[in-house]
């Protein structure tokens, strides 16, 4: 199997530096962007300056506002944000042949159904064939080439080969695996917890509170994926903890650096109406916590996030919940 033609679906940050990450894998990058003025950058600049500014693009990139044009591709690289994942590939599952592979690249659980975006994609487009790329990595540092290693998950041990070395290079490193499922959770809740490493550094609660609620929260991923038939392994390798301990590490983050206001006193709608990207974990906590109480799942720092991001408990009382909790066993 060769994958020449390079189909990018979503213009934002992590979708532009997927661009540029697979065009010096040396394949042919055609990037689809809603906002026309993000197509007419790209192409005419060679930057795209809204969502990743002042990082010089591939000249060889190219943008278009159609997503026809991304069905011609001989893979497609799925980075529509995760609450818009479903519409946006039900459109092009309009013009998509049978079997093209679509490597899901956004990080979330669909809020209103509770879907992995996998099983958004099997409903909405069936005639794809999934994979799943996550693992640590900033945008801006893979745009300008500096190294980065995530898992690549694909039922079809030979197709995840073929994608792997169609994205790859020395700087950018897949390595690929079976576990769609874990790979995807990984993705997801970390997020839902680096918002909680957020308000701990925005309450300047200290570096000890920072790594037990990292190490804590790990704990609940790794609960949370294994109840839903993620693989142990796969939590505790980049898709996972690699890529908790970025996002919790870091105000880089869009989840951390949300976090980091609300525990420094702001609201949640003043925090997302300056921004225009997209802080994942926000949508996640909901869907997070009504899982885990559909499980019987004990996610005490999940469910901390969401009564925060609902409106249902101020920070300090989050946080007081948290302490007040029984003394218990490490598990």
């Amino acid at each position: 199997m060769e994958f020449r033609k390079i189909g990018i679906v979503g213009g934002g940050a992590w979708g532009t530096a997927l661009a540029q990450a697979t065009r010096k894998a040396g394949g042919e990058v055609l990037i689809w962007a809603h906002e026309a003025e993000t197509v007419t950058a790209i192409n005419a600049r060679h930057e795209n300056t809204d969502f990743l500014p002042g990082i010089s693009l591939d000249p060889e990139i190219r943008a278009t506002g159609a997503l026809a044009d991304i069905a011609a591709c001989d893979i497609i690289l799925m980075v529509a944000p995760a609450q818009h994942t479903r519409a946006i590939a039900a459109e092009l599952g309009r013009f998509l042949p049978d079997e093209r592979p679509v490597v899901l690249c956004s990080k979330g659980i669909e809020q209103k159904s509770h879907r992995l975006m996998s099983q958004v994609l099997v409903e909405a487009m069936p005639q794809a064939v999934p994979a799943v790329l996550s693992g640590p990595s900033f945008a801006a540092e893979v745009a300008q080439g500096l190294p980065a290693a995530l898992t690549l998950a694909c039922a079809d041990s030979e197709l995840g080969e073929a994608i792997a070395h169609a994205i790859g290079h020395a700087a950018f490193r897949p390595y690929w695996a079976d576990d769609l499922i874990g790979a995807q959770i990984g993705g997801a809740i970390k997020n839902v917890l680096a918002i909680a490493a957020g308000i701990v550094r925005g309450r300047e609660l200290g570096s000890n509170a920072h790594a037990a609620i990292t190490t804590r929260g790990f704990a609940e991923m790794v609960r949370f994926g294994t109840s839903l038939g993620g693989r142990p392994e796969t939590l505790t390798g980049l898709s996972g903890l690699g890529d908790l301990i970025l996002t919790c590490g870091s105000p880089q983050s869009r989840n951390m650096s949300l976090g980091i206001a609300l525990g420094q006193g702001q609201t949640l709608e003043q925090i997302l109406g300056a921004r225009r990207s997209v802080s994942e974990g926000a949508y996640t906590a909901s869907a997070v916590a009504e899982i885990a109480e559909l499980h019987d799942l004990d996610l005490p720092i999940c469910s901390a996030v969401n009564s925060v991001v609902a409106g249902t408990a101020s920070v300090d009382d989050a946080i007081e919940n948290l302490l007040a909790r029984p003394f218990r066993a490490e598990r």
